[in-house]
């Protein structure tokens, strides 16, 4: 029985944050990919999924575990591995014949073999004519396609994708995704395996065998959903449209915080989503007004708020912490609080976000009690900041304190003067 393709066991990775601390972005990965299958990675943005997978092209070491290919360890770029990039990653100055040709002139192949085999993957993957062109003039999806053929003129067996369509339109993206199926359907690459790093659901669910769903700090793989379709798969189809709705209600899944005094310990089990209160207002009121009256299909809330699911996915989670959405089986509701939130004038929504704030999120709880018991009712941010950073780097405690005062502000728990860096109970009026 042959070896899987790659293998990675225990696989751990820290990174040096700016001020000296380590952050754990991997942390026990387990992960195999096996011939003649696609695999879909699903997490949100900053989970770790580019550093699994530059572990796994070989281009970035693992602080622990192994990582083999076909039953050999990983100490370095494989030459049956080859990586595509969200960035395209052209050199601007060479045409596309040379940018797909750099590949094979680092591994010495003559002049006229490797010009052959790049005018072959150009041809491939839908671009002959285009050889003497530079990168400037082509559109976003000619220069992915540049990418793409440059990775396949390498003969790779496992080919890595990370976001490799996310920086295209709709239409583009979908059209190349299609070409990248009859590409590894037609067996004219020597490809036995491709592994899809995506915030695209539906991408994921069209494309792969299984999916994998990336937890957050750190970044572990939380879910496997098997995908038991024929690679002739209809968007519109109820098996598409019921995995589709299952992989949304897996990727909404968050932790209930931990309340209670100790916010330290509430912290270990949560991070504040990063969404802002006119992404939350807007979408509350889309869905509460026709033709969702409450109640919305995810994908297609998605759709109608003309946002990706990597921006949507924040909002979600803020909503539902704050208790006023219910998220069940790839479907969003208005809970009983939601639908008065709606329902109601700007004063009495501010007021009922504070007492959800208060209720929900304990650093804003601890701030505003911390608050209270200062006699002149201000406090510097500064204690708040060095409670977050025993846990987080002082970029991320920043991020998420801004986060906190943002939402306490409008909920009008607290104010903060940002001169000055202190916090303060609202004067009452």
């Amino acid at each position: 029985m042959n070896p899987p393709l790659i293998n990675l066991n225990g696989v751990s990775k820290n990174f040096r944050t700016a001020d000296g601390s380590d952050r754990v972005v991997l942390e026990g990965v387990d992960f195999t990919l096996k011939e003649g299958e696609i695999v879909a990675l699903l997490g949100k943005s900053g989970s770790g999924k580019s550093t699994l997978l530059r572990i796994m092209a070989g281009l970035l070491p693992a602080d622990k575990g192994v990582t083999e290919y076909r039953g050999q360890q990983l100490f370095g770029p494989a030459r049956g591995i080859a990586m595509v990039f969200q960035s395209f990653a052209l050199f601007p100055w060479l045409t596309v014949q040379q940018n797909v040709e750099l590949g094979l002139e680092a591994q010495g192949i003559p002049k006229t073999i490797r010009a052959q085999q790049a005018e072959a993957a150009i041809e491939m993957i839908g671009l002959s004519g285009f050889e003497g062109a530079l990168p400037r003039e082509l559109s976003g999806g000619m220069k992915q396609r540049v990418g793409i053929a440059r990775a396949i003129v390498m003969k790779p067996d496992v080919l890595l994708m990370d976001e490799a369509f996310s920086a295209l339109d709709v239409l583009t993206a979908e059209t190349l995704r299609k070409d990248m199926l009859e590409l590894w359907e037609s067996k004219k690459t020597p490809m036995k395996g491709m592994l899809i790093v995506s915030h695209n659901i539906e991408e994921a669910v069209m494309m792969a065998d299984r999916i994998l769903i990336f937890s957050s700090d750190p970044g572990r793989v939380r879910v496997e959903i098997k995908v038991p379709l024929s690679r002739e798969r209809s968007e519109d189809s109820p098996k598409v449209r019921a995995l589709i709705d299952e992989v949304y209600t897996q990727m909404t899944f968050a932790p209930v915080p931990i309340t209670g005094d100790q916010y330290a310990q509430a912290h270990q089990a949560y991070r504040l989503p990063e969404a802002d209160i006119s992404q939350m207002e807007g979408l509350l009121e889309l869905l509460a007004d026709d033709p969702f009256n409450g109640r919305a299909d995810l994908p297609k809330l998605a759709e109608e708020a003309g946002l990706s699911d990597d921006d949507l996915f924040p909002v979600y989670e803020a909503l539902r912490l704050l208790g006023l959405v219910h998220i069940e089986h790839g479907d969003i509701y208005l809970t009983r609080l939601g639908q008065q939130y709606c329902q109601a004038d700007q004063a009495f929504r501010k007021r009922l976000f504070g007492q959800q704030l208060l209720t929900n999120v304990p650093l804003a709880a601890r701030i505003h009690h911390s608050l209270m018991q200062e006699k002149s009712g201000e406090i510097r941010k500064e204690p708040f900041l060095n409670l977050l950073e025993e846990f987080l780097s002082a970029e991320e405690a920043t991020q998420m304190l801004e986060v906190a005062v943002e939402w306490g502000r409008y909920g009008e728990m607290y104010e903060y003067n940002y001169h000055t860096g202190m916090l303060k109970l609202p004067e009452v009026e």
